[in-house]
């Protein structure tokens, strides 16, 4: 007589489960998949204004005016657009926290608490947790509409995709065989990364990009004291204008009552923000004083939103504090993912950023406030400037941008494996280039659909439907 035994399940929070999840996840959505792109079923400009309403109206031209320059502009500015398209998209059911704006020029350099420079994700206002597919999708994307945009041959984009996905790929089948905490610790610092990429530069080439390092180096509190600020009449010091980029508080509302109501909400804002902070940063704060605020444009996506740039002063003119004050609405993903749980804008963009950065900002926090403008509204600070840097895109050969693309793919596998079941996504993606060359596809799908975009909105601009101010 022949007896069979029953395969029994594997637990599933043992290794051998999260493997089994990973695998399983593969019959409901093949890896092959994702290289599917549905149908749009929207009108890019009126998603994009949908967006406009909770901004400032003076300030609206200005994003318009800079995503008209390119499509790859275009791209940065429209992250809407693509939560919307990925809603479509298969996913595998594994979740992570997400970026949610994962392009290629939200990765950069910035100063850690120990001074060195390291490289990480570095904008988190559309963070959200969901399928980590969707922040892989935007990042391949933005180096196929970055490649365009360059003028670089397809075998050469078809070659940079396959760096970011395949060390995406690779970098998440290393974290799934690490413990748990070296996964967290794990960071890039900059130096141990260019001695392991930059090996495939020509030596023009690493020589600007030594040079890029080293500039980054001096973008420090100092530096912005010298950019931004001069002596005032009286012997102190205080923001310069430089509209409509940078328009100091006093200059924005000329109207004494209008000022004093904006200023003591900004004072509100920042007493708030010293409570998010924990006690040891509160002290670090507690030394310097606030001494002067001026509204700051920023980016291509959040030109609009509410954005303070804080002087503020230590034992004296030469020991300055640049924070920067920005407005945190919803996030982009939320139509399609659901509510954030923090309530506070501002604190889920602080909770993601903690979440995926590997070092970050030692004065990071949140606050709710109104006054402003007579409405409720969520912020986060930050440090302006902190040794931030990033690389300049346009100024990349193909080798540059395969270098630049593999960073970027580690980056963001590291950043996923924090927070994701990173055994269950390697177990997924496997060693199969399947994946990778699925991914590859939808990218290149999906700048052909960025570029009728832009077409669309140069188009509205042209017919007077949307204006814009270019050259801003």
């Amino acid at each position: 007589m022949v007896t069979t035994t029953a395969r029994t399940a594997p637990d599933p929070t043992s290794v051998a489960g999260h493997v089994a999840r990973g695998r399983g996840a593969r019959a409901a959505t093949p890896r092959s998949a994702h290289g599917r792109l549905g149908p749009a079923h929207r009108d890019p400009v009126e998603v994009l204004g949908a967006q406009d309403a909770a901004r400032v109206p003076d300030l609206v031209p200005i994003r318009y005016g800079r995503m008209a320059v390119s499509p790859f502009a275009f791209y940065r500015g429209a992250a809407a657009l693509m939560a919307h398209d990925l809603a479509t998209t298969p996913v595998s059911g594994l979740r992570a926290q997400l970026c949610g704006d994962a392009h290629l020029a939200n990765f950069g350099f910035f100063g850690s608490p120990e001074r060195r420079l390291v490289f990480d994700i570095n904008d988190f206002d559309e963070t959200l947790p969901g399928p980590w597919e969707w922040d892989v999708k935007r990042l391949a994307t933005s180096f196929e509409v970055a490649g365009r945009d360059a003028g670089f041959p397809d075998r050469d984009r078809r070659r940079i995709l396959r760096a970011v996905l395949r060390e995406y790929q690779r970098a998440m089948r290393g974290f799934a065989e690490m413990p748990t905490l070296q996964v967290w610790y794990a960071h890039a610092e900059v130096e141990a990364a260019r001695r392991r990429y930059v090996g495939d530069l020509v030596p023009k080439r690493r020589r600007r990009l030594d040079r890029g390092l080293a500039k980054a180096r001096t973008r420090d509190n100092l530096g912005a004291l010298r950019r931004f600020a001069a002596a005032d009449p009286d012997g102190g010091v205080r923001l310069v204008a430089d509209p409509p980029i940078v328009v100091p508080v006093r200059d924005l509302f000329p109207d004494a009552a209008a000022r004093t109501n904006v200023e003591q909400a900004l004072h509100d804002l920042l007493r708030g923000y010293r409570a998010s902070l924990p006690p040891e940063r509160r002290a670090l704060y507690d030394q310097y004083r606030h001494v002067d605020m001026a509204r700051k444009v920023v980016g291509v996506g959040s030109v609009g939103t509410r954005t303070y740039m804080i002087l503020m002063l230590g034992r004296d003119a030469n020991d300055p504090l640049f924070l920067q004050a920005k407005e945190a609405g919803p996030s982009v993903l939320e139509p399609v993912l659901g509510a954030s749980e923090p309530a506070n804008h501002g604190e889920r963009v602080v909770v993601g950023q903690r979440l995926m950065q590997a070092t970050g900002d030692i004065l990071l926090g949140w606050q709710r406030v109104s006054g402003i403008d007579g409405q409720e509204r969520d912020f986060y600070v930050r440090q302006l400037r902190d040794w931030k840097g990033s690389v300049e895109v346009e100024e990349m050969a193909p080798a540059g941008m395969q270098v630049y693309a593999q960073i970027c793919g580690w980056t963001l596998a590291r950043a996923h494996a924090r927070t994701g079941d990173r055994i269950a996504i390697a177990a997924y993606l496997g060693s199969a280039q399947t994946f990778a060359e699925a991914v590859a596809d939808f990218a290149q799908a999906y700048a052909d659909r960025n570029e009728r975009d832009h077409a669309a909105l140069v188009a509205a601009i042209a017919a007077g439907r949307v204006r814009a101010e270019q050259g801003v």
